[in-house]
């Protein structure tokens, strides 16, 4: 007789949580799905302290390109920062999910879309449990990671939903802030006058192939395709002197969502370049903006957690 096999690491009970900052309760390393054959994919999970009733999450989608990085960082700028950037978001109310995903390494696009939606899934699958608002969740990511969060609140196509984790639930997001985001794939290259067939691109190993030589799914992977009427209220956040992304891919962005009837804020940083390098402004005002405007979307009052 077979041996009974334990369930998927997603549906096993939560791990103890742990005191951070200010009270802050944190759960570490939680799977929110397992893939065969995969390391299960895993998040941190930032809690307000003495919250009365559910609270509001937002998915942290972690920056590298797609290629390195992990869930454990808001972006160079604030490293060994105390309280650290999500506790910051948390202390305001706010719960923090921080999402690994499958980097292009591993997996081509929309492997890494699918992770975001599955994390989000989760998230609702769990709510009760976890203390969260299931009908407030939002997504927050920076360079690849706001990549994905725009990605997460634009993209409605079924095909690209995926199959990771928990399925069944909605994956959609009330709102989405994302810091120096590819918007554009296609147009990236272009934006830098760089090689548009250069295979080593970051693009192009998210891709599998150059923008170029594969534009359906380049166009595919692009939040500007997927502007929709109905989509939720964006925030984007841009250093004006960004040499890695140029802020004409927020700006492209800002003006597809405008055009569309998509509320929609915009904010450059002068002589911010990528991650915020160049500017000790930058970083403290993106974070103390997010977290403005997430408690804004999520209705919450000055003083209310």
């Amino acid at each position: 007789m077979p041996l009974p096999l334990p369930p998927p690491a997603h549906e096993q009970p939560l791990p103890a949580p742990v005191d951070g900052a200010a009270g802050v309760r944190r759960l570490l390393g939680v799977p929110y799905a397992a893939i065969p054959g995969l390391r299960p994919l895993e998040l941190d999970l930032y809690l307000p302290a003495g919250s009365d009733g559910p609270v509001p999450v937002v998915v942290f989608l972690h920056g590298g390109g797609w290629r390195i990085g992990s869930r454990h960082l808001a972006g160079p700028a604030y490293r060994g920062q105390t309280p650290t950037p999500f506790e910051r978001v948390a202390q305001a109310g706010v719960a923090v999910a921080s999402v690994d995903y499958r980097l292009s390494g591993e997996a081509t696009f929309p492997a890494q879309l699918h992770d975001a939606k599955a994390a989000v899934r989760w998230l609702r699958a769990r709510a009760g449990e976890l203390g969260i608002d299931p009908e407030r969740i939002a997504a927050w990511g920076e360079s690849a990671g706001g990549h994905l969060a725009a990605l997460l609140g634009l993209v409605r196509d079924e095909s690209l939903e995926g199959a990771v984790g928990i399925t069944g639930l909605s994956s959609a997001v009330s709102a989405v802030a994302a810091w120096y985001p590819p918007t554009d794939l296609a147009a990236v290259a272009a934006d830098l006058g760089v090689d548009p067939h250069d295979a080593t691109t970051r693009e192009a190993l998210l891709l599998g192939a150059p923008a170029v030589d594969v534009p359906e799914l380049a166009a595919q992977a692009s939040p500007v395709t997927h502007v929709s009427p109905d989509a939720p209220p964006f925030l984007l956040l841009h250093g004006a002197a960004d040499q890695l992304i140029p802020c004409v891919q927020s700006e492209r962005l800002y003006s597809a969502l405008v055009e569309g009837g998509v509320e929609a804020e915009l904010d450059l940083y002068e002589g911010a370049d990528h991650m915020w390098f160049g500017s000790t402004e930058a970083p403290v005002q993106a974070l103390d903006r997010t977290i403005d405007v997430l408690r804004r979307r999520f209705g919450l009052k000055r003083g209310q957690s």
